[in-house]
């Protein structure tokens, strides 16, 4: 669920995070192993850098970078390449691409056990252990505070309002086969409306006016209203969008522009794992343990606006105050997500944007 910036230019980048010192070099060669990352990894010196750095202090172990893309993107470089990896650890495979994950075989075992002590709720959804998690959020439509306050109409509170003609033209929305938010909203329809009831639902929601763009930064600073876009009081987003206005904010403010349905809400978890075929496997483990530890997972909101899977550790105030985490999140299962996925965004295509 990480606030996505536009995905870069070059397919990967690597930048060397850790590394001993001059003086330690001379004599002692460090482990080095390499984190494979979808592009939403800070791509410039922050907090999450620091974390990693300390990391490779406190253990020898020097981290490298590897920025593969997006997820898909990532995932698909990862199953050309079992058994001879690019990297040792992976992170970004989210739970609409775990099932995939697991059957192309890009994970081994850890050395020992890793995340076990993290909440069922996220571990259930890998119960063999090869992929860990990492970090959640949720997909949510999100709404202009200050436009629905100056209009004749109340805010929606569901999916099915979404297709009331009263929000003809209001709601953006993304492509579910070039964006990770248009996914995620796709599968909460299909939660609501069944195998049987999501065609209609979205011809209804076509035929009253939903806007659709490839990514979600075209569609939530191009047209959502709450971020100075033109015309569209709704757009699908996160439920860490309202914490993220109020950060960003130039000149600062105390309280958040936006607002989130909780309703339409779809549960996003990410995970990590060790590639088959590392050759630091031991490295690799320690790597895996640092990213679910309290050191790391205490950067993950404020750099990628996620909440960490750690439940001992602190959110920052601006997410206890303004974020929506819903206490029952729409989900589908990874299998069946694995199953349908093409078929999905094909018929969803062709209903339409065809």
């Amino acid at each position: 669920m990480t606030i996505r910036k536009p995905a870069s230019a070059a397919v990967a980048l690597m930048l060397v995070v850790g590394a001993c010192s001059s003086d330690d070099a001379a004599t002692i060669e460090p482990a080095a192993i390499t984190l494979v990352t979808y592009d939403s990894f800070p791509d410039a010196e922050t907090s999450m850098n620091e974390a990693l750095q300390a990391f490779s202090s406190e253990t020898g172990i020097a981290v490298e970078i590897l920025v593969a893309g997006d997820t898909g993107t990532m995932l698909s470089k990862a199953a050309l390449t079992v058994g001879n990896p690019e990297g040792d650890v992976m992170w970004g495979i989210d739970n609409t691409f775990l099932s995939r994950a697991l059957n192309e075989g890009i994970f081994e075992p850890a050395a020992r056990p890793v995340g076990a002590e993290l909440p069922p709720e996220f571990t259930q959804l890998s119960p063999d252990g090869l992929a860990v998690p990492v970090d959640f959020g949720d997909v949510c439509v999100n709404y202009d505070l200050a436009w629905f306050a100056d209009a004749d109409i109340k805010p929606p509170t569901s999916l099915s309002d979404l297709i009331d003609p009263a929000y003809s033209d209001l709601l953006a929305v993304q492509n579910p086969a070039t964006s990770s938010p248009g996914l995620a909203f796709l599968l909460a329809t299909i939660d609501e409306f069944g195998d049987d009831g999501w065609q209609d639902y979205w011809t209804a929601l076509r035929n009253n006016g939903a806007r659709v763009f490839d990514g979600w930064t075209e569609s939530y600073y191009g047209s959502f209203t709450g971020a100075g876009g033109s015309g569209r009081p709704l757009v699908v987003s996160y439920g860490s969008s309202p914490p993220a206005e109020v950060i960003f904010a130039e000149p600062a403010r105390k309280e958040a522009l936006t607002a989130v349905i909780e309703s339409t809400c779809f549960r996003q978890v990410e995970f990590a794992g060790i590639l088959a075929g590392t050759e630091h496997p031991n490295e690799a483990a320690q790597l895996l343990e640092f990213l679910v530890g309290e050191t790391f997972q205490a950067e993950l909101a404020l750099n990628l606006f996620v909440y960490p899977t750690n439940s001992a550790v602190e959110l920052p105030q601006e997410f206890i105050d303004f974020a929506v985490v819903p206490e029952s999140s729409r989900s589908v299962g990874p299998e069946r997500i694995d199953a349908n996925r093409s078929n999905w965004i094909d018929t969803w295509t062709s209903l339409v944007l065809g």
